[in-house]
């Protein structure tokens, strides 16, 4: 492809939609061509994201209404999916049927086990066009699928979740270090900005504000990411989400016990081996752990650990922000990856 790719993102309406819409706007490649933003309804982007006005200044891009015939006549090359799970079920095969490449943010293609995509209740389970696009999607997770990424024309964008979970474990069970029968636990706390847009009576500020609340347990959506990317099964793992009284950035403490005794210095060159090269991951040394406030509104997972003195019992620390490395900068690093450009242009 050419350095002037048409891309488009559907559902800008939403958070995700509104730093997709930023980090697009500012892609050195794309300068040549305004990305299109569509929706349900036609509007200006800084109409929709009073937030993106300096971004914009003077000048808003359009949303306009969405249709097929829209993309093809401006000539969408790339079309990033911000819509709900059942909308990117039906839309995503349709793009690619017309020869548009898909970066879905949605939960609608990240999983393979039909046991764990039964939480979403897919009406169209099992159906030809179904499981043929679901043969096609590649997780999105660059720094444990690059080469898969960049060959890829349907791209399911992680969970903000399970990217601050994954990140931390991975390298520690790919190593074969962790002692799996003895358990691994991730508490992970966000930010109300996971929730989406449309306010519920949970996210409503007189809830959640000077609150702390664990929600879906035993059941929650990004369960199912965590068994299959790690490796890992259900009964070796314990993922409990928190809602915190802040608008947007995740921390996940996760425990975990080793097989051997380790030295912390055998910790971070497996860390370091792990994620050589991988710019979007930023690894904390010392026993130094990170914080939201050094995550927020940037485009990294930050992971730290500190081990105890048995050399056996150790906590990882992951910190991201969940609309950005959870979700719109993770997105147009997988771009990057299927353009052939360096994944962290743009982001950096």
């Amino acid at each position: 492809m050419s350095a002037a790719v048409q891309t488009a993102v559907v559902g800008v309406r939403g958070y995700a939609g509104m730093e997709l819409a930023r980090l697009l706007l500012g892609h050195p490649r794309l300068g040549e061509a305004t990305p299109v933003f569509a929706g349900r309804e036609p509007g200006t982007l800084a109409g929709m994201h009073p937030r993106l006005h300096p971004v914009l200044g003077g000048e808003s891009p359009e949303v306009e209404v969405f249709s097929w015939e829209l993309l093809e006549r401006r000539g969408v090359e790339v079309l990033f999916l911000a819509t709900p799970h059942e909308q990117s079920r039906a839309w995503a095969p349709a793009a690619l049927d017309r020869g548009i490449r898909v970066i879905d943010l949605s939960g609608a293609w990240r999983l393979r086990a039909l046991e764990n995509r039964a939480v979403y209740k897919f009406d169209d389970e099992g159906s030809p066009a179904a499981i043929a696009t679901a043969e096609r999607a590649v997780y999105g997770m660059s720094e444990l699928h690059r080469d898969e990424i960049a060959a890829a024309d349907l791209v399911a964008n992680p969970g903000c979740y399970a990217t601050s979970v994954i990140l931390a474990l991975k390298p520690l069970l790919a190593a074969g270090l962790i002692d799996r029968e003895q358990g691994i636990v991730c508490d992970s706390k966000s930010g109300v900005s996971g929730a989406g847009r449309e306010p519920t009576a949970t996210t409503h500020f007189m809830n959640a504000a000077d609150n702390l609340s664990a929600y879906g347990l035993f059941k929650h959506r990004h369960m199912g990411e965590l068994l299959e990317q790690l490796d890992v099964a259900d009964e070796e793992i314990i993922f409990t989400p928190h809602l915190l009284p802040i608008p947007r950035g995740i921390l996940s403490t996760i425990y975990v016990r080793f097989a051997q005794k380790t030295t912390a210095e055998e910790i971070e060159a497996c860390f370091e081996h792990f994620y050589a090269g991988r710019a979007m991951v930023r690894l904390f040394h010392g026993g130094e752990l990170p914080q939201i406030a050094y995550v927020v509104r940037t485009n990294f997972c930050d992971i730290g650990f500190k081990l105890a003195p048995d050399g056996r019992r150790c906590v990882i620390v992951s910190c991201l922000d969940n609309l950005l490395k959870g979700a719109a900068s993770q997105a147009v690093q997988n771009m990057n990856l299927m353009l052939g450009w360096d994944e962290a242009e743009g982001l950096l």
